[in-house]
Parts: structure tokens; sequence; C-alpha cells
């Protein structure tokens, strides 16, 4: 994926607030590793769209606060063999 990189932090923004979705999960869904998604997020978003990135913030910050319960669920379903 090598496009404008203001272009792609944008689009990976909207994706992340629109399906409320994680890191891994986006970075999964346009095929670039979950530090590029992170770097163009948390560091350049910034420049180029400060409400966007506001937005994004808010989304990362819930999956942060929720990630432990997800890990705890995650584990309960493998030790289950679902």
């Amino acid at each position: 994926m090598r496009t404008n990189i203001e272009e792609r932090a944008c689009r990976l923004a909207l994706y992340i607030v629109e399906n409320k979705s994680t890191v891994r999960a986006a970075a999964a869904r346009f095929g670039v590793s979950k530090s590029t998604v992170h770097k163009d997020i948390s560091e350049r978003l910034q420049h180029y769209d400060r409400s966007l990135y506001s937005r994004v913030k808010s989304v990362l910050e819930t999956n942060k606060a929720e990630r432990h319960l997800r890990g705890g669920e995650a584990t309960r379903r493998k030790y289950r063999g679902e």
C-alpha cells in the first residue's frame, strides 16, 4: 500500500472510527503492519486532521481500557476448545 501517507492515515482513522475497530483489525483490513497503523494514527494524523484525530483517539482509549477483558475472553475460549 504505497500511497500518500496522509491519505492512508485518514482512511485508517475513518475505518477505526466507523467500525470501532482495533489497531490490529485495521492493520489486517488494509494490509499494513500494526506499527504502521499506530504511527499513522497517533503521530501523523494529528498534523493532518485534528478533529478526526480526536475522534479516533477516543476509540483507541476505549479499546485500551477494554483490552484486558478481551484477552481474558480469548483465553477462556481457547481452554474451552471453542
